[in-house]
């Protein structure tokens, strides 16, 4: 039995569920959702909660079961706060800017990178060494902060990089003597 899978999804005020088949639609303050569950499980939605249950009692089933209620949890958190991620540049001459739908970054390159800002993602950049990326899709903002941290990943010996704020770099010594 899954944990997840048996708890409810509470729908707020403010936000409207739409459930045809397994097409879920969300739509709240901060934009619209789609979603479109597998065939192993079935939603249900009463009394303002969403419940999602399996279809059958097969091991795929059940698998499916807690991500489908878990990806419709987020859709609701994502239509209602939104989602957020944050980066940190390290190293000397390292800099971000926004500059239209483009962002800029210096990253050490013999050329400035230039990464196209896709739809539903803004990003701001509050200091030249900090990078803040929002919008609704939890998944699109954690992809798009993955490629962009990407193109310069944090080292281990001087810490130079893009790293996620939260993220703890293991260091390493140096060749010694």
């Amino acid at each position: 039995m899954s944990r997840i899978g048996k708890k409810p999804v509470p729908v707020p005020t403010g936000v409207t569920v739409n459930l045809s088949g397994q097409n879920v639609s969300v739509k709240g303050p901060k934009g619209e959702l789609k979603f479109v569950l597998v065939e192993h499980v079935l939603a249900k939605l009463e009394d303002g909660k969403i419940a999602v249950d399996p279809r059958d009692e097969t091991k795929l089933a059940r698998s499916c079961w807690g991500m489908s209620r878990t990806m419709i949890s987020n859709m609701i958190k994502g239509v209602t706060q939104g989602y957020s991620r944050s980066l940190e540049i390290n190293g000397v001459g390292y800099r971000a800017a926004v500059q239209g739908k483009v962002l800029q970054l210096n990253l050490g390159y013999s050329h400035d990178v230039n990464y196209a800002i896709p739809e539903g993602i803004e990003i701001k950049t509050p200091k030249p060494t900090e990078i803040v990326i929002t919008g609704i899709d939890k998944q699109r903002v954690g992809q798009v902060a993955a490629e962009i941290r990407d193109y310069r990943g944090p080292e281990p010996y001087k810490g130079k990089g893009i790293k996620y704020s939260d993220e703890r770099i293991f260091r390493k010594e140096g060749k010694k003597k």
